[in-house]
């Protein structure tokens, strides 16, 4: 029986117990699910009219108008806190106290703050009449604090030798931050800076507060201004909305994941040049007729 480097391989007593839990965690899930559906089913929420209301070509045009609107206070915010994580990350290790100072009281602040708060302060004080914008804003300032966070450990995850080899170069700390240190970090931690998007992304949904037209404020109104059979589509407006929700999160997991096998493929390093031949005071040595002096065991040729 194999080991695994973990942990030992199970024996015949351990695989039947973790079977009989598989089976009896199975049945309690199936149970709920199925308990859930006949609630549900008894409510009306079910019923085909439900459903059917997703045909409807306004409500179609709404849903798309909204997945639009989700996206573009996506792509702003995304942009906005990898800027403003980079700008935040490098201030806070900066050698200059004040400046990192500031640095650190304005990440430990807005990170402390409820992300909401933060979206209707932002929302309220300063861009009441252009929604997407504060929405967009106030993502890029929690999202930035937490970056910043993110690429500060890659930065020091980076072994010290290479900055202090940097230095031996002649190289500035702006290009030492820009050339050497910031690359490996952003590779090393892509992966975790890939997930903070999917929370970005799904962090768009407070944008019903401020009354931005996203996916969720859309959903409410839909669920809330349209009636069947006298009850309103709450059930089948969330799953269609969750739906698109993780298939977005989803598409955006498979692009993080292609990202970092691509850089995983990446030729990186320094390749080593051809060897030049060897300068004599007569001129180059002669390296071809040197080679055809060696014998078939790779020795000299005695004879010559």
């Amino acid at each position: 029986m194999s080991a695994s480097v973990l942990f030992d391989a199970p024996g015949p007593r351990a695989v039947v117990r973790n079977r009989i839990y598989a089976v009896v965690g199975t049945v309690v899930l199936v149970g709920l699910a199925a308990v859930a559906i006949v609630r549900l089913s008894d409510k009306g929420d079910l019923a085909y009219g439900m459903w059917d209301i997703f045909n409807y070509a306004g409500i179609r045009q709404n849903i798309a108008d909204a997945i639009l609107a989700t996206l573009k206070a996506f792509g702003l915010a995304a942009v906005g806190s990898l800027v403003l994580g980079v700008a935040l990350a490098v201030a806070r290790m900066s050698e200059h106290k004040p400046v990192r100072w500031v640095a650190t009281a304005f990440i430990e602040l807005f990170r402390s703050i409820p992300l909401l708060i933060t979206i209707y302060g932002v929302w309220v004080g300063f861009l009441t009449d252009y929604s997407m914008w504060a929405l967009a804003l106030g993502l890029s300032i929690y999202n930035g604090c937490v970056q910043a966070e993110v690429l500060r450990a890659g930065v020091n995850a980076v072994p010290k030798g290479q900055r202090e080899a940097a230095y031996a170069l002649g190289m500035s700390k702006t290009q030492v931050m820009a050339s050497v240190l910031l690359p490996q970090a952003v590779r090393s931690m892509l992966p975790t800076i890939i997930s903070q998007l999917v929370v970005t992304l799904k962090d768009t949904s407070l944008g019903f507060i401020i009354l931005y037209p996203e996916l969720l404020q859309t959903a409410r109104l839909i669920a809330s201004n349209t009636q069947v059979n006298g009850q309103y589509p709450y059930v089948s407006t969330i799953v269609v909305i969750g739906t698109i929700y993780v298939a977005m999160c989803l598409l955006l997991s498979a692009l993080a994941t292609w990202i970092e096998k691509r850089g995983r493929r990446a030729k990186t390093g320094i390749s080593v040049g051809a060897a030049a031949a060897p300068v004599t005071a007569a001129g180059p040595a002669p390296v071809m007729a040197a080679e055809g002096a060696m014998g078939a065991d790779g020795a000299p040729d005695a004879t010559n």
